[in-house]
């Protein structure tokens, strides 16, 4: 039962996550006035579909993934997506014919346009993750919590050494807190259980520097860092509801980089990355436990997307948007030669780090460390 529930848990999230970034695309294309020849919700074999308005509209066998077809894009990406549909009649590969095609092809369109409905994806899975956290908040029971410190404990290490009642927590170590998650978040960082705050105290901006807290061990003698200190809660309200979604999608969004800036930098093992399996194995834990975990990892994995998406990175929408800025500013195109080279250079690392994830994760699925 419990390897149903975690299929059915990663197909949903999986399908929500890609379906939402391609009617992004969808969507700006057709603002645009760009022919869009089909919109796909799942890959192989045509399960459904209808043509309406110029456009043909498809659900497909394989419930994983999704594409959209626009007129005159060329790129390795889209050629994949055709090759994906395991489907080679004449009408299937090119399905409007030229007398119901509405809109003009990608490449005649402005360079801005362009550029708009390849960041529209990305923009869609912040939306999805904004709409499911706001349906977070409004769900969690009791109030939303703040930055604000209610009370410090008595002989807490922390009141000792700068924290005070009534202080509105601004940043740690010089990053901004966006949400109460966001002060847990950088003290786990911290080193030596000590961190410089910035807090607004009787309405004015003060400093402390070196805040420390008190540490205990548990039976295996690892140490364990003591908060000492409580906040405040805030009622909930449609404004409060909205204002802590907003903040909680820049949390994320956040957490992302800076992840991403750890691995660079070497602090965090690239032995950590995760693949496939390992965000599977975590969707079935996040349903184990509830709708609201589930919807939390989803929020996580779809602002992840939509970040990793706009990347300056060839293969990814953000590589393409960064050959639009150089064809907007230069006023020629990058050649397609040079395009088509960098995409499938980075399609191929994409796939050996994607390989080297699994096989992490398949490793720490043998050990028992997942």
């Amino acid at each position: 039962m419990s390897v149903f529930i975690t299929l059915i848990a990663a197909l949903v999230v999986f399908s929500a996550v890609i379906a939402i970034h391609e009617f992004g695309h969808f969507a700006v294309a057709k603002l645009c006035g760009i022919q869009v020849n089909e919109f796909s919700i799942g890959m192989g074999p045509t399960l459904w579909k209808k043509v309406h308005k110029g456009t043909q509209y498809s659900l497909r066998a394989l419930p994983v993934g999704g594409f959209v077809a626009l007129e005159g894009e060329e790129s390795p990406e889209s050629r994949q997506a055709e090759d994906a549909r395991g489907e080679r009649e004449a009408e299937d590969v090119n399905p409007i014919p030229p007398e119901q095609r509405t809109g003009i092809p990608l490449p005649e369109a402005p360079v801005w346009q362009r550029a708009l409905v390849m960041a529209a994806g990305a923009f869609m899975n912040f939306v999805l993750g904004f709409v499911v956290l706001i349906i977070l908040v409004a769900a969690q029971d009791g109030a939303i919590t703040s930055k604000t410190v209610y009370a410090v404990q008595d002989g807490a290490l922390c009141g000792q050494t700068g924290l005070q009642a009534g202080d509105e927590i601004l940043a740690v170590n010089g990053r901004h807190c966006f949400v109460a998650n966001d002060i847990l978040y950088e003290l786990v960082r911290t080193e030596a259980y000590r961190a410089d705050f910035t807090v607004k105290r009787d309405g004015q901006k003060v400093e402390l520097p070196d805040v420390q807290f008190d540490t205990w061990q548990d039976e295996n003698g690892e140490t364990h860092m003591t908060l000492g200190f409580s906040v405040y809660g805030i009622e909930k309200t449609p404004l409060s509801v909205l204002k802590e979604a907003w903040n909680s999608t820049l949390y994320y969004g956040r957490i992302v980089f800076t992840s991403l800036a750890d691995l660079l930098r070497g602090r965090e093992s690239i032995n950590n990355l995760s693949g496939p399996v390992g965000i599977v194995t975590a969707i079935g834990q996040a349903a184990s436990y509830g709708w609201q975990d589930l919807l939390e990892l989803l929020a996580l994995i779809t602002i992840n997307l939509g970040i990793f998406n706009l990347l300056p990175f060839p293969a990814l929408d953000g590589g393409k948007v960064v050959f639009l800025i150089i064809e907007g500013i230069t006023g020629r195109a990058v050649p397609e030669k040079l395009q088509s080279a960098l995409t499938v250079a980075a399609f191929g690392l994409l796939f050996a780090l994607m390989l080297f994830a699994t096989y992490n994760d398949i490793i720490r699925l043998v050990t028992g460390a997942m």
